[in-house]
């Protein structure tokens, strides 16, 4: 019960000391020191948690209880207020670190987050689940998986496995329009994306087909009765793809939040245990979160709970994958009682960027936060530097021969190197006309978002349709 009790001690090595009687060994910065009688832990270099903060940082981390909204705009130390937070709840014994949840958008952002925490507290504290929502998802149903009628090693399967599985079975289906005579497979992507969309918005099988069946009156136009038609073969569709997946002991990622919902909404009795156990739950970059991992965030802090949110509607950027914006807006308006900090101090970039950037998000208004909760967003910064240039192109491959002659002139005038440069663009397919035209004028360049063999479209494929073999 003494979380300063490491555990397993056997699973580290350790090397004799020159001293007698003494074992030593270094762990990270931690020093570990064990003799005959007794066994020290403690940190190398052990500082105060709250040192190195701002005063808003501070009073974010410390903040004790009720539910907790922290708005950070880019470059705030959000990342630095999380893994500080986690480790003063710990420090200040509020919550044993099984007790705490920390959830995040992608795996490298819990890895981090993980990292980090792991060196703030001492050598011993174990347990803590900090990770992405799909997998808190799949450990938490791999733990009741009896509960939902699944099989313990049930498989999540990748896109490319929902697709061949989804093939494999197409004539298990009740369907028409959606497979058609003369290429019976030309909707299969567009099927399980709208099956994927159907659980972000927490909608069951059987509830979709209610509601369309319900719809079946008002259809009295020729038109209306198709598109009704239409609506009811998806419906049944989604139920019996659902249907096929449990019975195989498949489930795919959508259903790691919406089984975990469904379970936790149903059974009042799992729900009490997961509200007993997590005392503390953080979410990072919230704005980024859908509709079901909101849902389900809400379900098990209750209305009163210990929850800590981060993000900024600024930088909401994933709508096309779900995300829901209306979360963070909404924050307030569920829970009644939560305090509000923005962090503003910027310690990435020069103020006049951020003029510059605030100027442009203005044109977002009404719809911020800055607005409906009448906050000050504007990021300041003690940097300062020389003020944005705007190119203005009329096409791509000009915009990439304008940006490598700017290259050049400032290579010529500031004496740079080149690798003072960096080229940023949206998407990895607009890299191209600026490779060609840095190869044009005899620059290397390095191009960071090359996926490697294995990423490639086609070698996924292959390999998913290998493992079925």
């Amino acid at each position: 019960s003494n979380p300063l009790r490491p555990r397993n001690l056997n699973r580290v090595g350790y090397a004799a000391s020159t001293s007698p009687g003494y074992i030593k060994k270094k762990f990270g910065r931690r020093r570990i020191t064990m003799n005959r009688n007794k066994l020290q832990l403690g940190f190398a270099e052990k500082k105060n948690i709250l040192a190195d903060l701002n005063d808003q940082q501070k009073s974010a981390v410390a903040h004790k209880t009720r539910p907790l909204l922290i708005i950070a705009g880019a470059g705030t130390g959000k990342t630095a207020v999380i893994t500080r937070r986690i480790a003063y709840i710990i420090e200040q014994k509020w919550a044993r670190p099984s007790e705490i949840l920390a959830l995040t958008f992608t795996e490298k952002a819990a890895a981090e987050m993980e990292q980090r925490v792991d060196e703030l507290v001492p050598y011993g504290y174990t347990d803590m689940w900090i990770s992405t929502f799909h997998a808190f998802g799949d450990r938490f149903l791999r733990d009741y998986a009896i509960n939902l009628g699944l099989p313990a090693n049930f498989k999540v399967l990748t896109a490319t496995e929902q697709a061949i599985f989804l093939r494999q079975n197409l004539f298990a289906f009740d369907l028409n329009y959606y497979r058609p005579i003369a290429d019976p497979l030309s909707h299969i992507q567009e099927l399980l994306t709208h099956f994927s969309r159907l659980k972000d918005e927490l909608i069951e099988p059987g509830e979709y087909l209610a509601l369309v069946e319900s719809l079946k009156l008002k259809a009295k136009s020729k038109e209306e009765k198709i598109e009704y038609e239409k609506t009811l073969e998806l419906a049944k569709a989604y139920q019996r793809y659902q249907e096929l997946m449990i019975q195989s002991g498949n489930l795919d990622f959508g259903d790691q939040i919406f089984l975990t919902y469904k379970l936790l909404k149903e059974n009042k009795k799992v729900l009490k245990e997961c509200r007993e156990k997590f005392k503390y739950i953080l979410v990072d970059e919230f704005q980024d979160t859908n509709f079901a991992q909101n849902e389900l965030v809400k379900l098990i802090a209750g209305r009163t709970g210990n929850i800590t949110v981060v993000g900024d509607d600024d930088q909401s950027i994933y709508r096309f994958r779900g995300a829901a914006i209306s979360n963070i807006l909404d924050f307030k308006k569920f829970y009644k009682n939560a305090k509000e900090l923005v962090l503003n101090q910027n310690y990435r970039s020069s103020q006049e960027i951020l003029n510059s950037s605030y100027k442009l998000i203005q044109h977002n208004n009404p719809d911020r936060l800055e607005v409906q909760n009448n906050i000050n967003k504007k990021l300041i910064t003690k940097k300062h530097g020389p003020s944005p240039e705007l190119l203005y192109c009329d096409s791509l491959s000009c915009e990439a021969d304008k940006v490598v002659a700017k290259i050049g002139e400032l290579k010529k005038e500031k004496k740079y190197k080149n690798n003072d440069f960096a080229i940023l663009v949206r998407a990895n397919s607009q890299a191209e006309p600026f490779i060609q035209s840095l190869n044009m004028a005899g620059i290397p360049s390095i191009f960071s978002g090359a996926s490697g063999l294995y990423s490639q479209p086609e070698i996924k494929m292959l390999v998913a349709f290998l493992k079925c073999l």
